[in-house]
């Protein structure tokens, strides 16, 4: 072709030519292939990474349901929905084998009506219509019998009618689980009761109060319940019911995603409580220093305070919260962690 515009065509073919040749030397269909597989490659791989990363963060999640007690709340509100699980306890901590359990109803059920105010971990609604509340408390850092007697009578409150004779006011069993021995003197469990100070006869006010502990080995059959509730896994042929339902919540799909749902929800319900409280903090600090660095600083203090729960409700590893949380912020809740144990 070239040969051909040295011996003399016309200037539009000569032009025309000039042109396809240009074209054909632009036409490099091998490259725009690899370009292609390389973009499809690249598409391939974020896919794959991705779908790994996601991998990675349900086998954490499941992880960290394993390592998870009965004794944690989170678990327990899984493990107590359930009616056989809780009348099986029950009957155990109140020694009564006829006790018959009706409905159960856990902090994150829609049929919750008692609101945030109530630590509801499993309320029982019992054969004879008096209603049981089970508390777990890990912590010794309150005032436990005030905590008993403020979530009762918000109970009591809320399941009572405007105008009705107090003789039809429910009856309450609180049954309050904790990981230490409360009064110190060596017991399983407590009864507290009112009583005549000058008679010392019980008062029957329609409250009972049971305080049971899972740290005083006496050899007692609740004891040695309570003791389950320290252990990651059960296997115990005098408690199926317990046994049965910890295996479903730790080893079967239908158990492990409802344990990781009521994870879900409390993370979202505490960072946003969490952001709330921070950007409180951070509109009076506002005041003094700026706006801008007022939320600042509520912002950092509320991603501190969901750092210190996932830790401390969910056991999450230092890489799951890095995910969503800086270094530093995750530093200074380890850091304010320690300091509060001491």
């Amino acid at each position: 072709m070239q040969t051909s515009l040295d011996e003399g065509i016309d200037e539009d073919s000569e032009r025309q030519a000039k042109k396809l040749i240009a074209k054909l030397a632009e036409y490099k269909p091998l490259a725009k292939i690899e370009e292609l597989e390389e973009q499809n490659y690249n598409m391939i791989d974020d896919r794959l990474n991705n779908g790994v990363e996601k991998f990675n963060r349900e086998e954490e999640k499941k992880e960290q349901v394993k390592n998870f007690r009965p004794i944690d709340d989170t678990f327990f509100e899984v493990l107590a929905d359930d009616i056989g699980v809780c009348q099986e306890m029950l009957r155990i901590i109140l020694e009564d084998e006829k006790l018959i359990v009706k409905d159960v109803i856990v902090q994150s059920s829609k049929r919750n009506l008692y609101g945030r105010s109530v630590r509801l971990d499993a309320l029982c609604i019992l054969g004879d219509e008096r209603e049981c509340n089970v508390e777990l408390q890990r912590s010794n850092k309150d005032h436990h019998l005030k905590r008993v007697r403020f979530n009762a009578s918000s109970i009591t409150v809320r399941d009572s009618q405007t105008g009705e004779k107090f003789e039809k006011t429910i009856d309450l069993i609180v049954v309050y689980i904790s990981e230490f021995d409360i009064f110190k003197r060596g017991r399983v469990i407590y009864h507290v009761d009112s009583v005549i100070r000058e008679t010392q006869e019980k008062v029957d006010d329609g409250l009972e109060r049971v305080f049971v502990n899972t740290v005083v080995k006496d050899g007692t059959t609740i004891s040695e319940y309570m003791d389950c509730f320290l252990q990651k896994e059960i296997d115990n042929a005098k408690f199926p019911e317990l046994t049965n339902r910890v295996h479903y919540l730790k080893h079967e799909e239908g158990g492990v995603n409802a344990v990781c749902e009521v994870m879900r929800k409390y993370s979202e319900e505490v960072a946003e409580k969490a952001y709330q409280q921070g950007e409180e903090a951070g509109k009076e600090i506002g005041k003094e220093i700026g706006k801008e660095i007022g939320k600042e600083i509520g912002q950092r203090q509320a991603n501190i305070a969901a750092i210190k729960n996932m830790i401390i409700r969910f056991q999450a590893t230092k890489e799951v919260i890095l995910e969503d949380y800086t270094e530093s912020e995750y530093n200074t809740a380890i850091a304010e962690l320690q300091s509060e144990s001491r």
